[in-house]
């Protein structure tokens, strides 16, 4: 064998793990896919892909293109090789979903009568008591469980998992989520702000897929922004890129939990909606909010939409109101970042195409023409599961790492050197 650099410039377990990588990303492949691909001898790749499949990252089907007479075959990522649990923290409900290594969802359930602010014991405890039966109910062994991935409605330091002063999570500061969770199941746990995780979902399974620089744009309690660059997450230094909730508009003077005064989320989120609409319906404003108000004794957001899509005029008033901040908002970001996809999520934006209408409305106005000439804006594909597939592509993409996967590799035995 030549000790020549391989042509795409690695040798040993790092090209295993980089054909590990093409296999993902760009499978099924056949082995003589890889050596154009890379340049390596027939050889060389089957040695890699052995120990691939010894490993049981990768699989063999009959390739389809070829009569059934011939026994080629391609090689694809192994997604039943384990699994994942996915885990979607809302103020008012817990998503948990047990997912292949593929990120589609093998069971869902969702709890209704767990809120954030119950404490991080209590919500835990419930969070485990399905967990610990999703997995007994499916006879998984710890071996099979490959990693956690949680999103939580506040800001997170990614490196340790921490909630780092979530406004509306009391209790939660520096909560050690991940620890918690590490211990009691013995494997990787990834904690990431709920925003952040939606956004993976849609630009890996969702309306983003193939789209290199998107916004995905949360709209329920609260407002955030998960940002695609180059078609990676970007989280920023700490962790809080993206929270667009706390950004001011001016001449606004709305109390926010987060302490300041005319946040975007003050004005144009749920319990923004909910707030206005109650204070409306009880000042007479609206016969309408007034009977919901009465019946209820509050006025929600999802009243608001519902009454919006009747025709309602406060109601249709109320939704614009908040479609026009959020859009504000928006337009300064996107003469900054120039992506070319938005996409619009979160409890709120099932109000109907009016609400993002609104949005896009003020951003073509308000955006350069450069900026918005290919930009798309639309709702999300995923809708109520974005949070719990983007948990679990989240751990799936940490889980097989280029790192990760090199360090199985080399463990198998792979040489150190090599190659073409």
């Amino acid at each position: 064998m030549s000790s020549r650099p391989a042509p795409f410039g690695l040798f040993g377990a790092a090209a295993g793990s980089a054909i590990f990588q093409l296999i993902r990303e760009a499978g099924p492949l056949a082995r003589a896919d890889i050596g154009r691909i890379t340049g390596l001898s027939k050889s060389t790749v089957s040695q890699h892909v052995e120990r691939l499949l010894r490993l049981g990252l990768v699989t063999e089907e009959p390739d389809a293109r070829y009569p059934a007479g011939r026994k080629r075959k391609q090689l694809v990522f192994n997604e039943s090789a384990g699994y994942v649990v996915a885990i979607d923290l809302g103020a008012t409900s817990v998503d948990i979903a047990l997912c292949d290594l593929g990120a589609s969802v093998l069971e869902h359930r969702e709890l209704l009568d767990v809120a954030v602010s119950d404490g991080p014991q209590r919500v835990l405890g419930r969070i485990v008591e399905q967990v610990d039966d999703l997995l007994a109910k499916h006879a998984i062994t710890p071996d099979q469980l490959y990693g956690m991935g949680m999103g939580v409605p506040g800001p997170v330091e990614f490196s340790t998992g921490h909630p780092i002063h979530p406004p509306i999570m009391p209790g939660w500061h520096k909560y050690p989520i991940k620890e918690f969770l590490t211990e009691r199941y013995g494997c990787l746990v990834y904690i990431d702000n709920d925003v952040n995780v939606m956004a993976v979902g849609e630009a890996k399974y969702g309306a983003g897929v193939g789209v290199e620089n998107q916004l995905f744009v949360k709209i329920g309690s609260g407002i955030g922004c998960g940002v695609i660059l180059g078609g990676r997450l970007y989280r920023g230094t700490h962790g809080c890129a993206g929270d667009i909730g706390h950004i001011s508009l001016r001449g606004n003077e709305e109390l926010c939990s987060c302490g300041n005064r005319g946040c975007l989320e003050a004005i144009a989120s749920g319990r923004a909606l909910s707030r206005l609409g109650t204070r409306l319906a009880m000042d007479g404003e609206s016969f309408e909010l007034a009977q919901v108000l009465t019946q209820k004794g509050t006025v929600s957001a999802e009243d608001i939409a519902y009454l919006a899509r009747r025709g309602d005029p406060l109601s249709l008033s109320l939704l614009r109101m908040s479609g026009q901040a959020i859009g504000e908002v928006l337009a300064g970001i996107i003469n900054f970042i120039n992506p070319s996809l938005i996409v619009v999520g979160g409890g709120v934006s099932k109000s109907g195409q009016r609400l993002i209408a609104t949005i896009k409305e003020v951003i073509l106005s308000k955006s350069t023409p450069l900026a918005t000439s290919t930009l798309e804006v639309v709702p999300s594909k995923l809708g109520g599961m974005a949070g719990v597939i983007g948990a679990a592509a989240l751990v799936v993409d940490e889980v097989f790492s280029q790192e990760r996967v090199f360090a199985m590799v080399n463990q198998e035995g792979m040489p150190s050197a090599g190659g073409d």
